[in-house]
C-alpha cells in the first residue's frame, strides 16, 4: 500500500457531471469512444472527492464524456476487484493506484498496456521522469500512467536532538542511539506501527528493511526474505519498539497522534502528514504543550530523514511510493485515453493541488514548457481547514526531500521485476504479521522471518 490516509469502507461516488453520468460506463468491447465512463480512486478523503469532482467537470466540458466516480478505500481493493471482476462490473480507469495495486491488476490480465502506452508517448515520454516510467512498465509493457509520488520519513524532533547534541537519525546506530537517550517518563524514544494485518505496518518495516539492504525477492524469482539482512533488520525494530515505543498495538492514527502530542521523538509516516503537523487541517491537530501556542510548533521543530542505512549495507535506501492511472482491458479505450491524458494535463495542476505535501507531480512539464508542473508545484499552498505554503513552516532540507521525486526510490520486488508477487502479496500482508509478533514479544526475529517467508513461498507457488 502506498500509505495515504484511509477511511474503512468502500464509499461510492457519484460524481453527476451530465445528464448521462448515472449511466456508467460502456460494455466491455463495446463503444470505444462511449460518451460516459467509470473511473475508481483511491482517494476517497471528502475534501479530495470534492476537488476531484470539480476537475472532472472541467474534463466532461472540454470533452462531452460524463464520468462516474468511484471512491474505493485502500484496505478493500483487492476484494472490491475480485467482486466487481466476477460480476463485469470493472471501470474504464482506475487511479491513485500504489504500485502494488498495479502489480495486482496486471497479473490478472486486466490493464490495457498498448492504451497506457500510446497515453505517455503521446503526452511525449522525455516529459514524465524516467524512473517513475521503470517502475510502471514490466518489460517493455506500461502497465499504468505514472502521476505523481511520496516519499516515507522518518521524522524527529530536531530541537530534542539539538539539545541532547544528537546527530539526524541517518542510521540504524543514530536511531537506537537517540531512542535510547530520548526515551523518557512521558516521551517515547520512537514509535511505530505494529499491527498486524495492516499495510502500513508493512510499508513501515518496509522503509527499515531496505535500509538494511534487505529484499523479499531477488530477480530470478527466489524469495529472500529469510536472508541474514532481513533477520537482522526485524530485530532492530523489534528491539527499538520493545524497548522504546508506547505500548499496545500501534496503526498509522495512533503513531500520527503520539507524535503530535509530544509523546514521541520519532514517528515513521509519510509526507501526507506535513499539512496536519503544520496545523492546517482541523481534524487532525497537533496536541503537544507548545502546540497550544503555535498550532506549527512540530512543523517547525521536526526534521525529516527519508534514506536511512543499516549495518549490512554499504548504501542508505529509501522507501517512496508512484502512483498512478491505469486503463482497463475491453472498456471504453479512447474515452479513457481522453481521460487518462486530460488529468496528466489540462486538469494535472488542479489534481496536484489536492494534496502537494503528498502528490510530488512525476510529470515535470509539458514537450514545450518542460518544468511546468514542478515550478507550479513548488507555489501551491497546502491544508484543508488553513493554507499555506509548505515554506511557511519547513526548512529548505525538507522541501528538498518532498521535491526529489521518485528517482531514489526503492521498493521490494518492483526493480526485480517480481511486482506480482508483491501486489499478491499485499492481500495477506505476511510481514505485517511478522512484525507484529516481533514486536509484541511473541517470537523472535529469526523465528517471525522464516514463517514469513514460508508464506510468501506460498503465495508465490499460487501464482503459478
Amino acid at each position: 500500500m502506498r500509505f495515504r490516509r484511509r477511511i474503512a469502507a468502500v464509499v461510492a461516488i457519484t460524481a453527476v457531471l451530465g445528464v448521462a453520468a448515472c449511466s456508467g460506463s460502456s460494455s466491455g468491447g463495446g463503444d470505444k469512444s462511449a460518451k460516459s465512463i467509470t473511473v475508481w480512486t483511491t482517494d476517497t478523503l471528502p475534501d479530495r472527492v470534492a476537488k476531484t469532482k470539480a476537475i472532472l467537470a472541467g474534463f466532461t466540458k472540454q470533452s462531452g464524456i460524463q464520468v462516474k466516480l468511484v471512491g474505493v478505500a485502500e484496505d478493500q481493493f483487492n476484494q472490491i476487484l475480485a467482486s466487481s471482476a466476477a460480476a463485469g462490473t470493472l471501470p474504464d480507469v482506475m487511479g491513485s493506484l500504489s504500485l502494488g495495486f498495479i502489480q495486482t491488476l496486471a497479473g490478472n490480465d486486466f490493464v490495457d498496456t498498448d492504451a497506457n502506452a500510446a497515453v505517455v508517448k503521446s503526452l511525449g515520454e522525455s516529459t514524465f521522469s524516467q524512473r517513475a516510467l521503470q517502475l510502471t512498465k514490466e518489460g517493455d509493457k506500461q502497465l499504468a500512467v505514472p502521476s505523481d509520488s511520496w516519499a516515507q520519513l522518518l521524522l524527529y524532533r530536531k530541537d530534542l536532538f539539538d539539545k541532547a547534541g544528537l546527530p539526524a537519525p541517518k542510521t540504524y546506530s543514530d536511531i537506537m542511539a537517540a531512542a535510547k537517550a530520548l526515551n523518557t517518563k512521558g516521551m517515547a524514544g520512537f514509535v511505530g506501527a505494529t499491527k498486524p494485518g495492516d499495510a502500513f505496518t508493512e510499508q513501515t518495516f518496509e522503509e527499515i528493511a531496505l535500509a538494511n539492504g534487505c529484499q523479499v525477492v531477488d530477480k530470478s524469482g527466489k524469495v529472500t526474505f529469510d536472508s541474514s539482512n532481513c533477520v537482522n533488520a526485524m530485530k532492530f525494530y523489534g528491539d527499538l519498539i520493545k524497548n522504546y515505543s508506547v505500548p499496545g498495538g500501534q496503526d498509522v492514527d495512533t503513531t500520527r497522534a503520539a507524535y503530535f502530542a509530544g509523546k514521541s521523538a520519532m514517528l515513521i509516516w509519510s509526507t501526507f502528514i506535513l499539512d496536519e503537523m503544520a496545523g492546517l487541517r482541523n481534524d487532525a491537530l497537533p496536541s503537544c504543550p507548545q502546540c497550544k501556542s503555535d498550532p506549527a510548533f512540530l512543523a517547525k521543530n521536526s526534521g525529516a530523514v527519508t534514506a536511512i542505512q543499516g549495518p549490512d549495507t554499504s548504501k542508505p535506501a529509501a522507501f517512496g511510493e508512484v502512483t498512478s492511472w491505469t486503463i482497463i482491458r475491453d472498456k471504453a479505450t479512447d474515452s479513457a485515453k481522453k481521460f487518462v491524458e486530460y488529468m496528466l494535463n489540462d486538469g494535472y495542476q488542479d489534481w496536484t493541488a489536492i494534496a502537494p505535501e503528498g502528490k510530488f507531480p512525476v510529470r515535470a512539464g509539458t514537450q514545450d514548457q518542460p518544468t511546468k508542473f514542478v515550478d507550479n508545484w513548488k507555489q501551491l499552498p497546502v491544508g484543508v481547514d488553513k493554507k499555506a505554503p509548505l515554506s511557511k513552516f519547513y526548512s529548505p532540507e525538507v522541501l528538498k526531500i518532498l521535491s526529489a521525486g521518485p528517482d531514489a526510490f526503492d521498493q521490494w520486488g518492483i526493480s526485480e521485476g517480481q511486482g506480482k508477487l508483491i501486489g499478491a502479496m499485499s492481500g495477506e500482508l505476511p510481514v505485517a504479521g511478522a512484525v507484529a509478533k516481533v514486536t509484541s514479544g511473541s517470537t523472535d526475529a529469526a523465528a517471525a522471518v522464516k514463517e514469513a517467508t514460508q508464506s510468501i513461498e506460498s503465495i508465490q507457488k499460487s501464482q503459478k
